[in-house]
């Protein structure tokens, strides 16, 4: 078993924000920031974003990985590149969630997640 070291929680929020950011750049949409660490105790933040089609969800997902090993942050543990329905990329106090449209609309995570804070991550890129 892998024990990581847990890093400070505004360090965690630049990732996420960062992560976000770059989604946005590559035309993901709906790209949501949840603080998570209160109800999930293994991870602080979910990034959740869509692309339309699996190739817009590779590059995403590739994006991401790029901008965020630029940051010093990695290597992730990452899951789903093979069909590109639901990719996720594990940071441990991040977890980003690259979805095509269809998945995304029938897992519906946010659902599950409603009831923590949304994090302005538009308002940290300005």
């Amino acid at each position: 078993m892998t024990i990581t070291k847990r890093v400070d929680r505004d360090v965690v929020l630049e990732w996420a924000n960062a992560a976000a950011a770059v989604a946005d750049d590559k035309q993901g949409f709906d790209t949501t920031v949840l603080e998570v660490g209160a109800v999930m105790g293994i991870t602080d933040f979910f990034v959740i974003t869509s692309g339309s089609n699996s190739r817009q969800v590779r590059t995403i997902a590739e994006e991401i990985e790029k901008r965020l090993k630029n940051l010093g942050v990695g290597p992730p543990r990452v899951e789903g590149r093979s069909d590109l329905t639901w990719v996720l990329i594990d940071y441990g106090d991040l977890v980003v969630h690259v979805f095509l449209e269809e998945t995304r609309r029938f897992y519906d995570i946010e659902r599950l997640y409603r009831d923590v804070p949304v994090i302005d991550w538009r308002a940290a890129a300005s």
